[in-house]
């Protein structure tokens, strides 16, 4: 993805517009810059400055006082942006037990950055733990488990001592 951004030239900043532009025309049909604006917390002269260089690049139809809609391109690559975000934000909540509100900032951080090997590989890794029987659900349950009773663990001396403990007893089994 990096390599795509820079050839189209888009900032984080300038994929988030696209995320909020896909996800107002998916509510309303269209974005209005007002909406634009709320939604990332920003003054409607930056929403329009923003809006000019994205339809700039062929990625929006904008006319100033209309409603913002995207491009068969814009669209391609907001769809691909949000499902980054998904993919991120599923990860840290599932997971990784993130509360929604810190996996979902995460997420937003992290979708600008990763690149499509990185991407392929932690859905790759999401789908083994799901569906392999010696992770599975019971991984997942034992991981909550372990975050409810103990929180982040401030020495991983413990825990990968007792991890270390549970594999060579396996391994005797074995």
């Amino acid at each position: 993805m990096a390599e795509i951004k820079k050839r189209e030239g888009l900032t984080a900043n300038l994929e988030d517009y696209l995320e909020t532009i896909f996800h107002l025309e998916n509510e309303q049909k269209g974005a209005r810059a007002k909406d634009i604006a709320d939604s990332l917390g920003v003054q409607r002269a930056t929403v329009t400055g923003a809006m000019q260089s994205l339809s700039q690049k062929g990625f929006i139809h904008y006319h100033p006082y209309s409603s913002v809609t995207l491009t068969p391109e814009g669209f391609r690559l907001a769809s691909r942006i949000v499902y980054r975000h998904k993919v991120l934000q599923e990860f840290f909540a599932q997971f990784l037990q993130l509360p929604k509100d810190v996996a979902a900032s995460n997420a937003c951080r992290l979708e600008h950055h990763i690149d499509d090997q990185a991407l392929e590989r932690l859905i790759a890794f999401i789908q083994f733990v799901k569906k392999c029987p010696r992770t599975g659900p019971d991984w997942l349950k034992a991981f909550t488990r372990l975050c409810d009773e103990h929180g982040c663990c401030e020495n991983c001396e413990p825990c990968i001592a007792d991890n270390l403990k549970c594999y060579r007893l396996e391994q005797e089994e074995n």
